[in-house]
Parts: C-alpha cells; structure tokens; sequence
C-alpha cells in the first residue's frame, strides 16, 4: 500500500502543477492583438454609398421604364 502511494506521488504532482498552469492560462488576460491598431472593414456598415451622377440616371430611367 505504501509503494503504491509512493509511487503515484510524483504523478500526482504532476498533475497538480498541470493544473495550477491551466488555471492560470484561463484566467490571465488574453494578449493584445498586433493589429489592434488598424481596423479592417469587410463590410460597410451603417454608411450610406451614393453611386456616381451618371449611373444614378440610368438608375432613374430603369426604374421609370418599368
């Protein structure tokens, strides 16, 4: 009984100190990001795109034509 308990000792330390790595991986607070500075916009959001004079005419004459 004592060779077992001195022989899962070490991996119970083991997976102690795992553990206490894990836990501080988890609550530490995520990197800053390299590119925080610059801001990438896939999407245009919210802004209101007004399409050149000429193809806003034929726009109009489309939608008058129909």
């Amino acid at each position: 009984m004592i060779a077992v308990a001195v022989l899962l000792l070490p991996l119970l330390g083991l997976l102690l100190y795992g553990m206490d790595r894990v836990e501080d991986r988890l609550a530490a607070r995520p990197p800053e990001p390299r590119h925080a500075g610059r801001r990438l916009r896939l999407i245009l959001g919210g802004r209101q795109h007004t399409p050149h004079p000429a193809a806003r005419r034929e726009h109009e004459q489309q939608a008058r034509a129909a």
